[in-house]
Parts: structure tokens; sequence; C-alpha cells
């Protein structure tokens, strides 16, 4: 005897399916979505289909709601409950994403939306591939956790930090971010945010008017200016959402998925002893004369193409990605054009962290040395200059990645050892015939060890004209061929075939592989 039908009626089923999916995706309906865009701002699905490959996105958690009996009376459904979570491709690869969803309860953070995202840093950490977070969130859903029972909360920053160094941790500004979503970025590898749109800070501005009586807007409290140019907290500022999503498929592509691979090599069509010549008209031969060390980076990298991290912060220092004959590497380098290169708090801090993130991921490191030492004086101690730069000396120190270094010009006292010098492990160290590696420079050593010989000289042109004088006969020991003399250093290259020496060190040193004391982890002077 067949079946009554209805015992096959599969359709009110599937329509009621169908209809719960379309509600999700509908994210805060459509009022709040045309809000959102009024700001300036895509929808966070949108968001996704700039971010990833076409059709590669699987979705966790797309049919949640915040269950929480109190807000589903005042608030009704809430679409995901407020974050978008899954697995997606860029570049054919796999990437978790973690995207809150300011058209739900301004993306704040509810219990269930964490419990996706536990989910989601569960995944990657058993399949080894990056996250990324799409922030724009009004941080902790303070009507959930107003109470005792916050005595429980915080895993998902203490799991970031087993994340780091594992797996490469995005975390991409979109929006106003506080308190709990602050703590997001500053705990993540990449941090670009957009001009005008998006801002960190652990007290949001109406916190901060009832704790200290300040009235202060976000932007001016925490927005991309603050960040990316006076805090140093995020990496690039971009003008929009397009682009800063863009950035977030570039920065991966220099890093493999997760700290047991490989950085991914790309296609090179520049050849590797390609002779950069225009070095001869962007350095001077004169060790005082300032230049553009970005202009050297953009003649020696592969097609002229430079990922600056921190462009806008410790300005003295230069760090970011490129690629030598398809290979990625991370590049140090002074920047003669701000303080003369000297190195100061931000600039050793800057330099360290990215040594970090190079050598946690097998990225090679290049470092270009125009480099007169550490800024010195009161101000600077009281900073703590000699805490920062050695902060610098152990991430150097520290870095067991391919280290190939190129000395320029000045290469003085400890800022010779934090570009890497021959004594920290530099697999590759070469130098221009203008390079000058000394404890300091001849006018420093004039002004030290012939201080009383200089005071027999009246005050003025006379004095002035010893110094110089005396200078010069320090400058002759102060000469790169006496380095290589004494095999100091590998050799001693023209300019214009910077680009193939850096090639060749990469290439001879791609194998490299030390074997340190075992320790549970060194006391970093922070």
């Amino acid at each position: 005897m067949p079946d009554p039908p209805e015992l096959h009626d599969w359709k009110p089923l599937i329509e009621d399916l169908d209809a719960r999916r379309q509600r999700a995706l509908a994210m805060g309906g459509p009022d709040l979505v045309a809000r959102q865009r009024s700001l300036g701002k895509l929808p966070v699905r949108e968001r996704l289909d700039q971010l990833l490959d076409p059709g590669s996105f699987v979705e966790y958690g797309l049919l949640a709601d915040s269950m929480d009996p109190g807000l589903q009376e005042t608030r009704g459904y809430l679409a995901a409950d407020g974050m978008v979570a899954g697995i997606g491709q860029i570049d054919g690869r796999r990437v978790a994403i973690c995207a809150y969803d300011f058209t739900v309860l301004a993306g704040s953070m509810g219990a269930v939306g964490e419990h996706k995202t536990a989910r989601m840093r569960e995944l990657v950490l058993r399949q080894r591939i990056p996250i990324v977070w799409l922030l724009d969130s009004g941080g902790a859903r303070i009507q959930a956790t107003s109470g005792s029972t916050f005595a429980g909360a915080g895993a998902l920053f203490r799991e970031q930090v087993t994340l780091s160094g594992v797996v490469p941790q995005v975390a991409a500004m979109l929006g106003h971010c506080a308190a709990g979503t602050a703590y997001i970025p500053a705990l993540a590898d990449f941090i670009p945010m957009v001009k005008g749109i998006s801002s960190m800070a652990l007290g949001g501005r109406h916190l901060v008017k009832a704790a200290t009586g300040e009235d202060v807007s976000e932007e001016e409290m925490g927005g991309s200016d603050v960040h990316t140019r006076i805090s140093g907290v995020a990496d690039l500022e971009v003008e929009t959402e397009e682009e800063c999503l863009r950035l977030v498929r570039r920065y991966l592509s220099f890093f493999p998925a997760n700290n047991t691979e490989r950085p991914p090599v790309a296609a090179a069509g520049d050849p590797a002893d390609r002779r950069c010549e225009d070095l001869y008209d962007i350095v001077p031969t004169a060790a005082r004369r300032a230049y553009d060390m970005e202009r050297v980076i953009r003649s020696i990298v592969d097609d002229g193409e430079w990922f600056p991290m921190k462009p806008a912060w410790a300005r003295n220092v230069i760090t970011g990605f490129a690629r030598f004959g398809g290979q990625p590497a991370g590049i140090v380098a002074s920047q003669p054009k701000v303080l003369g290169g000297t190195l100061d708090v931000n600039s050793a801090d800057k330099a360290a962290r990215f040594v970090w993130l190079c050598d946690a991921f097998s990225i090679p490191l290049v470092f270009l040395q125009d480099v007169p030492g550490f800024t010195v004086g009161s101000a600077v101690e009281k900073q703590g200059i000699i805490r920062h730069g050695a902060k610098m000396l152990f991430a150097v120190s520290e870095a067991t990645v391919p280290k190939v270094t190129v000395v320029m010009r000045k290469a003085y006292g400890a800022g010779y050892f934090v570009m890497n010098g021959t004594a920290y492990e530099a697999d590759y160290i070469v130098a221009w015939p203008t390079a000058e590696i000394a404890v300091m420079g001849p006018d420093g050593m004039v002004r030290i060890t012939m201080r009383k010989q200089l005071e027999q000289y009246p005050e003025g042109e006379e004095r002035d004209a010893a110094a110089i004088a005396m200078a010069e006969q320090f400058r002759k020991n102060i000469d790169p061929y006496i380095a290589a003399g004494h095999a100091q250093v590998d050799d001693i290259i023209d300019p214009a075939d910077t680009r193939a020496a850096i090639c060749r060190g990469l290439r001879v040193t791609a194998t490299k592989a030390v074997q340190r004391p075992w320790r549970k982890h060194g006391v970093l002077p922070v």
C-alpha cells in the first residue's frame, strides 16, 4: 500500500528553509542596509564578494540567531547573530573569515556570534589556514555581558595569541571598533584602515565622555590618521573599502598558509641580474647628502612593485614586502631623508615587529643600511631608547631566516648591529664603495677623541677647519676595502649590481637551517 501523499510533501519544508535562508542573507533588513551604504560602507556580504574568489565561500552558522529571549522580545531576529563566518579562497588558497555585520545590532559581539568565531579559530588551528577579520562592530553586547558572567569571557584574545606566528592573521578595519573589537587588530599581523570611516579605541566616545568628561569624536580619538601616523597600531591607510580588501588579498600573497610552509614563489619576468644604473643618480656619494630610499627599493625589486608596512609611522626606517626573482622578502631599510636615517624609539619598535613577523613565516630578510646609529640625548633616554634598541637587537639576533645585508653608505655603531651586520648571522653581506662601517662617524670621533687638540684652536672657522682635517684622517681608516681585506664583508659591489647581489644571496641561503639552544622563550626587552 503506497504512503499517503502528505508523507512525502517536502514543499512546505523546503519553502520554510528557503525563507529562513533569505531572511539571514538580508542581514539587518533593507532600511539598515541602506543606512550602511549612506555611511559610505559596504554591507558585509558585499565585502565578502570583494575579498574572496567568486563562488568559493562556504558559510558556517548562516541560520544563527541571538537565542537570547530578552533580545528576541525587544529586537526580534538578529541575522547570523551579527557575525558572518566561513571559509573561502583568495587566489585559490583557503582562508577563514569572521566578518561583523553592523546592520545587525551594530555588529556587537553576541554569545552565538562569538561561538561562531570560536569555531573559526578552532578550524584555523586544525587546518592551519590564515584568518581574516572584517571589523565593523560596536564591541561587546553590553545587554548580555553586564553581569558577573563576564568572568568567563575573553577566550578570543588568548586564542589569537595561540594563533600568532602559526597562521597569518589580518584585521581589516572597515568601521568603528571599540573595546573588545579593538584588541582583535592589536593582536593581528596586518591592520589596514579606511580613511574617515574606520576607527579603533579601547573605549568608545560615549564611555570616554562618561569616564573622563572628554568630548571627542571616534575619528579624533582613534581614526586612521591617529593609528597610522601617531600610535603605529595600524599598518596602512586607504581611501576606500574596495582598496582595503584588495590590499588584504595582496598582503596574503607574500605569506604561506602557515608557519610550516614556504612563502609562495611567483613567476618572475624581471631578470635577477638586471643592472640598476639609476642608483647612480638616486644615491649621492657624499655621506651627508639625503635621498629617498624608497626610490632605491623600487629600483631593485621585481618590476618595481613594493608593499610598504607602516609607511607613515616612524618614517626614519622603512619596512615592507617585495620579491626578488619571484621570491618574497621582507625589506628593512634606513631612510636618510627622515632624521638622516637615525634610529629612535618608534623606528626600533617598527623594525623589531617586522623582523619577528617575517621570521615567523620563513620570509627572508633584506637589510639596506645607511644608518648613522641611534638617537642620543636625555630626551630619548627618558623614553627608554636602550630598551627599545635592545628590542630590535633581540629580533634581528633571534631571526633564523635567510638574511642578506647591503651596506650602502653609513653603518655606525649599534645601528650597524641592529641592521644585521656580519656578527648577526648575515648570510651574505656586501658593501658599496661608499660604505662607512665604524663605531661612529669621523666627525664624532674627532669631537670625542680630539677634543683637547681642538680646544687649542680659536672658536669659529679655524677650529672648524681643523676638525674637518682631523676627520679626513680618521676617514682613511673607515674604508670598505679594509673590512673586505679582513673578510668581514663578503664582497664590494658596483651599486648597479645591488639587485643581482641580493638575488645571489637569497639563492645561496635558500636551505638555511639554524638550531638554537632549547628554551621556552627568550625574555624580550619590552
